[in-house]
């Protein structure tokens, strides 16, 4: 006797809304202009090498959107790269958004999945060799050699369903996305 297969109904798990989330990736099937997203920030100097940015409105799902509050982020580099470490460094910035985005992506796609979790904690480190910044050498480059990420994940699933689910996350992050691919970047410059 051959088991019928039950379609489970979406419900709201791991603090992410399951419902909203199919009803999303729906409303985008239908409609795919929905998808087209545009993300703003600004950013000021202050002094040395100490700068705030801030997010701005963003674009997509048909409109123009505020966020609830405005973030702001001051950026540095620590005193032994002449900063003030009053921030983050702009590259320990891009490990954040990376981890971030990873786990983002896992706990939707567990919810997605039925899979309840109980625990997500990543490590995440890049090495980069300053040569390069520093103008020493064309042989090395500016950013990142490598970035590794570890996770450790708990859920009530086996551990090769919790694997899947970090790399579908993986398949399907913006930010893995834009650092393994590429980005064009274009800068404008005007002069006071």
């Amino acid at each position: 006797m051959e088991a019928v297969a039950t379609k489970r109904e979406p419900m709201p798990m791991n603090g992410v809304d399951t419902p909203t989330l199919f009803a999303t990736i729906n409303a985008v099937k239908g409609q795919p202009e929905l998808a087209r997203f545009t993300w703003r920030a600004s950013n000021r100097w202050l002094a040395g090498t100490h700068s705030q940015s801030q997010s701005e409105t963003f674009s997509g799902a048909g409109g123009d959107h505020d966020h609830a509050t405005t973030f702001k982020f001051d950026g540095d580099h620590p005193a032994v790269l002449v900063g003030g470490d009053q921030g983050p460094t702009p590259v320990e910035f891009l490990l954040y958004g990376l981890a971030a985005c990873l786990t983002a992506g896992i706990a939707n796609v567990a919810a997605a999945r039925g899979v309840k979790l109980t625990s997500v904690e990543s490590k995440i480190e890049g090495a980069m060799d300053l040569r390069g910044i520093l103008g020493l050498s064309d042989e090395v480059r500016n950013g990142y050699e490598k970035i590794r990420v570890s996770f450790k994940i708990a859920g009530d699933a086996p551990a090769e369903k919790l694997r899947a689910i970090v790399d579908q996350s993986r398949a399907r992050s913006a930010v893995f996305d834009v650092l393994t691919n590429g980005t064009a970047v274009e800068i404008d410059v005007e002069t006071a």
